[in-house]
């Protein structure tokens, strides 16, 4: 992340030297200090969202650093805060870090020192705003443009509007993309904002489904209908009544089953196998297929009757290579819900990442975007986030790892950043991933992972 010329820095020392010597330090590098002889001061004029960090001795007359770490942490839980300690208080940073500190200084400290935690500080700060701007671009994205629609582009703005069309009205509907452009998304999203959002969505994968056990999947059977039918299966249709069925791969139904599928769609009743009545529905219909239908009619592979009654709106889906500048915006997305998800950090995107983001075809669309992003930041500190090397070759030997080999490339993730988060200092570590020193050498050494490699020069 680049380091802006207007980034502030609250510094907070009751000092007059150190304050002086600390903003021309900053002024220097770049920054934008803002001194206070006081908390009290510091606290009135720290504003919602400050962009910077925040730099404080502790022991101040009046409200302490300590106590302003905690009103700041009350206030905004993400503001890091930096606390400046006496000569060999190390009691008092343990509590400062324990309390929430981002990290510390003890006095005397050289002006690089300064700069480097700093600059950390900064860069962890303007993380979280993006990824808190982020959340909220994609709520108001999802408000207007549906519930799992992530895109500024005119064709995904264009897809939106047909969806919230087509939700409108009483049809049937006909998806039409690739493998991963998003089908089943699309489907729920037309369900959702409709009339029947109250009702079932019945998901079905035709060609996932044995075709001996598709119809009863679909239709249901009595008991005794046939070998094996034990008790009475209410199938997909009726289940879904008064909801939608969605038959995702409809070119995989097997031809017989087209027959009794285009009678469901013209009669809207449905027989269970082995019985004689005909149950009457209100479903809605939303098939997908990522093979060209009319095509396949002409072919001879799927029934032409029934690919004339699918098609009365067809909806079609674009690849992800036709929404390129989606593509950072949707990865961010899926990237901070892997991060919630496992509790881990979502690093945001560098120019470079970005180019290669746009630089790749996409065959598996946007599935394939969401395990990148997924891998990216689960396994990606072992890779030094290059997504470069999680694109290519490298990506075989982890595309279906096994159980321990996950775990123990999360272990190391998570070591990882702790070091690159305290800077290679071991007790820090320790305390952050609570473990015993012994047992956290051990697993150095079982990563190859040295602290060394996490210190700068400049550190203690």
């Amino acid at each position: 992340m680049h380091e802006s010329p207007l980034l502030p820095v609250m510094i907070v020392d009751d000092e007059t030297h150190l304050r002086i010597t600390a903003a021309q330090t900053l002024t220097l590098a770049g920054y934008a200090p803002q001194v206070f002889e006081s908390a009290e001061q510091a606290l009135d004029a720290l504003p919602h969202h400050f962009p910077g960090v925040v730099v404080s001795d502790i022991r101040m007359p009046g409200m302490d650093g300590m106590a302003l770490l905690h009103e700041i942490k009350r206030r905004d839980p993400t503001l890091p805060v930096i606390l400046i300690t006496g000569h060999g208080d190390i009691s008092t940073a343990v509590e400062a870090m324990r309390a929430g500190a981002w990290d510390f200084l003890e006095k005397p400290f050289a002006g690089e020192q300064l700069l480097d935690v700093v600059r950390r500080g900064i860069e962890k700060r303007q993380l979280s705003l993006e990824n808190t701007r982020l959340k909220a671009e994609l709520e108001a994205q999802q408000a207007a443009l549906g519930p799992r629609l992530v895109g500024r582009t005119p064709v995904i703005s264009h897809l939106a509007a047909m969806i919230q069309r087509i939700s409108q009205v009483e049809t049937d509907v006909l998806l039409f993309g690739e493998t991963g452009t998003g089908k089943d998304l699309v489907a729920r999203a037309i369900h959702e904002r409709s009339a029947r959002r109250n009702h079932p969505f019945m998901a079905i994968n035709c060609g996932a489904v044995p075709e001996h056990t598709i119809e009863s999947e679909l239709f249901g059977h009595e008991r005794g209908a046939f070998t094996g039918a034990v008790e009475r299966r209410i199938g997909k249709f009726e289940h879904a009544n008064g909801g939608t069925v969605f038959l995702d791969e409809i070119e995989s139904m097997p031809p017989a089953l087209q027959v009794k599928l285009l009678r469901v769609l013209q009669e809207r009743s449905v027989e269970r196998l082995g019985a004689n009545e005909t149950i009457a529905l209100d479903i809605r219909v939303i098939a997908a297929t990522k093979v060209d239908l009319k095509v396949a009619a002409d072919e001879g592979r799927f029934r032409e009757d029934l690919y004339y009654r699918l098609d009365v709106v067809t909806l079609p889906l674009p690849a992800l290579r036709e929404r390129r500048e989606d593509i950072p915006l949707l990865f961010q997305h899926f990237a901070v819900v892997a991060a919630n998800r496992s509790g881990l950090e979502a690093p945001t995107l560098d120019n470079h990442a970005v180019a290669t983001l746009l630089a790749h075809d996409w065959p598996g669309n946007v599935r394939e975007l969401r395990n990148l992003a997924e891998r990216y930041v689960l396994l990606g500190a072992a890779f030094d986030y290059r997504l470069d090397v999680l694109l290519a070759g490298e990506t075989a030997s982890i595309e279906e790892p096994t159980l321990p080999r996950q775990v123990e490339l999360f272990e190391k993730s998570l070591i990882s950043q702790s070091l690159a988060r305290h800077q290679g200092r071991v007790i820090d570590v320790c305390r952050h991933l609570g473990l015993p020193r012994k047992t956290f050498y051990d697993k150095l050494k079982k990563h190859g992972l040295s602290a060394e490699d996490y210190r700068h020069s400049s550190d203690p």
